[in-house]
């Protein structure tokens, strides 16, 4: 009797301009004697982690934004080509340890964005980050750094038009 053992594998990255792409990879075998599952089953799925995270480092065409350089060139990453779409969006393989952030990509995004448009420095960032938590804005957690971006867009002179979540709203038993 012929055991089926099938696995899947799958992750999903978020990209810039608020993108994403995601790989999955799937593989099936037989296995003839049922002490091998336990063994099988994590070759399998080292296997398949394996692959799935050395393909999706490739982000692959990426669409023009405005700002974006539409005569981008093509620059070879891992032995693979990539259209580049501008400057400083090139998608890199890895995160360097340093520039790991605790916050989710899209408010690292925004902060950085926030400080860029606004011609504050990231130093100015640092130092409210300090005074709001005391600890950096890369250390930030979602929350945190919720409050970070609406501090910082009242610094620039835009308040956020809406509530934060974790500051309670009035009931009417308490009004």
């Amino acid at each position: 009797m012929a055991i089926k053992l099938s696995a899947n594998y799958s992750k999903k990255l978020g990209l810039p301009h608020y993108s994403s792409h995601s790989f999955a990879a799937s593989i099936e075998t037989e296995l003839s004697d049922i002490t091998q599952a336990e063994t099988e089953i994590s070759r399998l799925y080292a296997l398949l982690q394996q692959s799935v995270d050395q393909e999706i480092q490739h982000p692959g065409f990426m669409p023009e934004f405005p700002g974006s350089n539409a005569s981008a060139p093509i620059v070879p990453q891992n032995g693979r080509t990539h259209p580049m779409n501008g400057s400083s969006q090139r998608m890199p393989t890895a995160i360097p340890a340093g520039d790991r952030w605790n916050c989710t990509d899209g408010q690292r995004g925004f902060i950085l964005r926030i400080v860029h448009e606004n011609q504050l420095s990231k130093q100015e960032a640092e130092d409210l980050s300090q005074q709001l938590f005391g600890r950096g804005v890369k250390e930030l957690n979602k929350m945190q750094a919720s409050q970070l971006i609406e501090d910082l867009l009242a610094k620039a002179g835009k308040p956020a038009t809406r509530q934060p979540r974790w500051q309670q709203r009035p009931t009417a038993q308490a009004a």
